[in-house]
């Protein structure tokens, strides 16, 4: 959410570098509201003033033992209008609010201009990509070959967009779970939360999820409550309301969750495998931090996204996304993209982004500089979060990277000791 007087004040200077981000404020109603806004309140600081002066009058005439009739009458009149025009104004207020949440963030400088997915920078590869003496299979029929995912089974529980992973399968997926949280706590300095999987609507407002986004989510019949889209959701509204000192900072959690999305908008795609669910397993990063530090901290919490692939030596891509690719909340996105053999192409496996105060603002989480001292002024912090990985898109890199000439899948060095030393998946 952006600050409600930077947003008066330079609403064009917004929409304009929103560009097409935009499109859909219906920035003309934001404008009047705001106009109407500002002229409510000129408006209510007058009467008040009047009412002061009324007050003052009355006293004045009671000490002089004068008629104060006509003057009482009258503040009692400038009283009705003021609670009229506060009552005008709360509702501007609740009507403007309501539209800043559905505004985007702004870009930082940095991040490229663009339409589209086609406009993002590519910053980095790493690793080199497998070549195989036969045509690579998709992860479907290699999981489905080998008895370790099922989707007709799963399709007749759930339905379409969901997954039964069994046996070596299974466990693949779990080992991988531990092995992301067990890198990201011992080495690079996260605590591990287990946060719930339903929120409030406040919770989903805070991260941005809400209003603009609620057609995407699923919400409980019968209460007001969410299934998360991510781990992001809870852990960032942990400190929500919170005001934490300077030393504290920076903060890193990260967590393992299930997720749940509609993906409303993705008719017709990924509609095989486990690439786009309505339920899917991550490990998301989360970090608190102050403005200063937060885009060394976005570049250090990339890097340990990254290291999972490394260790998994599964090659990869960096893009920085372009204005017009990156999400609702985000001033800078970094997506890092695993090579899928059968696709030929990179995809997507994390996500890691910089909301800088934007998501704070929504939450009211702020910090206090110099040490906690009560008489420092307060400031919001800069939430970042990232993808630690994405664990169904990692099993489908390792499917498809891994995978040999006779149906088996070899099992990455570093994940061995979490599959009971096993070499290989074959056929069960």
């Amino acid at each position: 959410m952006h600050d409600p007087r930077y947003l008066r004040d330079n609403l064009d200077t917004v929409r304009s570098a929103l560009g097409k981000r935009g499109q859909d404020v219906p920035w003309d109603a934001v404008q009047k509201l705001s106009e109407e806004r500002r002229a409510l309140t000129t408006q209510a600081e007058q009467l008040r003033h009047e009412l002061k002066k009324g007050s003052d009058e009355v006293a004045r005439r009671r000490r002089a033992k004068e008629p104060a009739e006509e003057a009482i009458a009258a503040m009692k009149q400038v009283g009705d209008q003021i609670k009229d025009i506060e009552g005008r104004l709360r509702e501007a207020e609740e009507a403007l609010n309501d539209l800043a949440l559905r505004i985007p963030n702004l870009p930082h400088q940095t991040v490229p201009q663009g339409t589209d997915a086609t406009q993002n920078v590519e910053v980095r590869r790493w690793g080199s990509l497998p070549s195989f003496s036969f045509p690579p299979k998709p992860h479907w029929e290699i999981g489905e070959a080998l008895g370790i995912l099922d989707f007709d089974r799963a399709a007749k529980i759930a339905g379409a967009r969901f997954a039964l992973m069994s046996g070596t399968g299974a466990r693949l997926e779990r080992a991988l779970i531990d092995y992301m949280l067990d890198l990201h706590t011992s080495r690079h300095g996260y605590r591990e939360v287990l946060p719930p999987v339903m929120v409030n609507r406040q919770t989903m407002t805070g991260t941005g999820q809400l209003p603009k986004f609620e057609d995407d989510l699923f919400r409980l019949r019968d209460e007001d409550w969410f299934l998360i889209p991510t781990a992001e959701v809870p852990v960032t509204n942990l400190h929500r309301e919170e005001i934490l000192s300077e030393d504290r900072l920076p903060i890193r959690y990260t967590a393992y969750t299930p997720c749940f999305r509609r993906e409303a908008g993705s008719y017709g795609k990924d509609t095989r495998g486990l690439i786009r669910l309505h339920q899917f397993n991550k490990v998301e990063l989360v970090v608190f931090t102050t403005p200063e530090q937060s885009y060394a901290e976005l570049e250090q919490l990339t890097g340990h996204a990254e290291t999972i692939l490394q260790n998994l030596q599964l090659p990869y891509r960096v893009v920085m996304l372009c204005t017009g690719d990156m999400g609702f909340s985000a001033a800078k996105t970094y997506d890092i993209e695993v090579w899928l053999p059968s696709q030929n192409q990179y995809r997507e496996i994390s996500s890691c982004s910089n909301f800088e105060s934007f998501q704070a603002r929504r939450a009211n989480i702020k910090y206090r500089p110099g040490g906690g001292k009560k008489d420092a002024k307060t400031d919001f912090v800069y939430t970042l979060n990232g993808s630690g990985l994405a664990v169904g898109r990692t099993v489908v890199a390792i499917l498809e990277n891994y995978q040999q000439p006779d149906g088996s899948v070899l099992i990455p060095e570093a994940l061995k000791p979490y599959m009971g030393g096993r070499d290989k998946i074959t056929k069960e």
